[in-house]
Formats: structure tokens, sequence, C-alpha cells
């Protein structure tokens, strides 16, 4: 019960001061303090801490060059101000996982949960410094050039942010594993280098493998949607104060499912190299 306390406590004072400086919307911070509370229980402060490490840096991220960014951000479906629906896509397949830990303890479930939370930050630092970059993007799928803020545009900038934000995940991952060591089904070996190097590892491959996925089903699958005033084609079904004409991709496959599928690839991907690590 204690875990429970002090998770929604922790939970409800961060998604507060998030929702105050909106960064999330009402349901996103209700969302939160759910995904948050839940996350402390069953998986105790590592966990929560790896996702409020990812949520703080991809917050102040979105803060970053807003005026710059404002432009290719009206494309989008969802803005920097998450609402229940990122918060769930992104937090609600962490939560499983911390619950299947919590039920069958083994270290492959901490490496997966790294896995998502690699792919979500990596994403988000990609999105956010491409979106401000000069770099003209290109189509992940025949690399040509395309405007900024269309679904499937890569950047070299953001695919330095990609490595670096699922590095961060990584390392974020191991101080907190250190400090706090004796968690549910976590392990530290003797030497300590060796984690370190182990969990970045994670972090960065799943983190990229995952961002490109989401790069890929953008490009690909994501329901995208044209502008009959500015001709833009964007992920929302108003623009323009006008609604939209649908253009290509499944009407399920939105932002928020893009969103989940990648981080279950990356998820899968640090559960292979943990297994390969481990062997």
């Amino acid at each position: 019960m204690q875990d429970w306390v002090l998770g929604l406590a922790g939970s409800l004072l961060i998604a507060g001061f998030a929702y105050k400086k909106r960064s999330l919307s009402l349901s996103g911070m209700i969302a939160a303090v759910i995904i948050g509370t839940m996350l402390f229980s069953l998986g105790s402060i590592s966990w929560f801490g790896t996702l409020i490490a990812f949520f703080v840096s991809s917050s102040v991220l979105s803060k970053w060059k807003h005026k710059t960014k404002e432009h290719v951000e009206s494309g989008y479906e969802k803005t920097g101000r998450r609402d229940s629906g990122q918060v769930l896509a992104n937090g609600a397949l962490a939560v499983g996982i911390a619950a299947a830990n919590f039920l069958w303890p083994n270290p492959l479930w901490w490496h997966a949960f790294i896995g998502v939370m690699a792919t979500v930050n990596a994403d988000t630092w990609a999105t956010e410094i491409g979106g401000a970059s000069k770099q003209v993007p290109r189509s992940i799928l025949n690399w040509k050039q395309v405007p900024s803020g269309t679904s499937g545009g890569v950047t070299k900038a953001g695919m330095a942010a990609s490595i670096a934000g699922g590095i961060f995940i990584g390392l974020s991952a191991w101080i907190l594993t250190v400090l706090f060591p004796f968690q549910v089904g976590i392990t530290i070996p003797a030497d300590s280098s060796v984690s370190v190097s182990s969990l970045v590892l994670i972090g960065l491959i799943a983190g990229l493998v995952g961002s490109l996925t989401d790069s890929l089903l953008g490009a690909s699958w994501q329901t995208m949607y044209q502008c009959e005033v500015c001709g833009r084609q964007i992920e929302r079904r108003i623009h323009c104060n006008r609604p939209t004409r649908h253009i290509r991709g499944f009407t399920v496959m939105n932002n928020d499912t893009v969103n989940l599928v990648s981080s279950m690839g990356g998820g899968i991907i640090a559960v292979w190299i943990g297994w390969i690590l481990g062997k």
C-alpha cells in the first residue's frame, strides 16, 4: 500500500506541474497520474524514474524553438501538449511490462522497458530537434526531399537526436538501477562498467530501430490527409478551418497507434539484445 501512496503522490506532483506548464492537457494529466502510480507500484522507483526522464526531457525539447517549429507542427495530429491518447500510447505498454515483471520476474522485462522508453524518447527528440533544423527532410522510403513536417521524413539532425535520445534513456536507466538496485527482477553485474555499456547499447539500438520504425510506418501505413485550402499533406482531419481529404494509409493507424507499434518494436529489439548479451 505504501508504494501505491508514494506513486500516487509523486505522479500527482509531477503531472500537476506539467499541466500547469501546459505540457499536459487535463486528460493527459489524469492518464499520467494513473500510468505513473501503477509504474511506481509495480516496478518501483527505477521504472518510474526512467519514465520521468523521458517525460521531462521531451517536454523541455517541445518548448525549445517553439516559434520556429510552429508551421511544421501545425500539420501534426498531436501537439506538444500531450493528451491521454499520447500518454497511454507511450506509457500503457510500459505498465504492462512492469506488471509482467512483477508477476514473472526476469531481467529481460527491464530490458524491454528500456527499449520501449528509448523508442518514445528517441522519436520525440528526433521530431523536436529535426523539426527545428534547417535541413530539408528526405523520405525514409525513397530518400527524395519532402516538405518539413512530412510523416516519414528524416534529417541528419533528427537521426543524431534519435541516437542521443536512446543513449539518454539507457544511461538514465543505468544510473537509477545503480542507485536503487533492489528492484523486482533486476540484477546488477559485479562489474558496473558492463552494466552501463549494456544498458546504453540497448537504449541506443532499440531507440534508433524503434524511431526508424515509426518513420517507416509514418511514410507508408499512417493515415494522412490533404488540406483543400493550402494543399499540404498533414495528419489532421481539420486544417485551415476546413475538413481535409484522406489520401493514404489506414484510418486506424493514427499517430498514437504508430507510436504504440514502434514502441513494441523497440521493446522486442531490446529483449533480443539483452538475451544476446546475457548468453
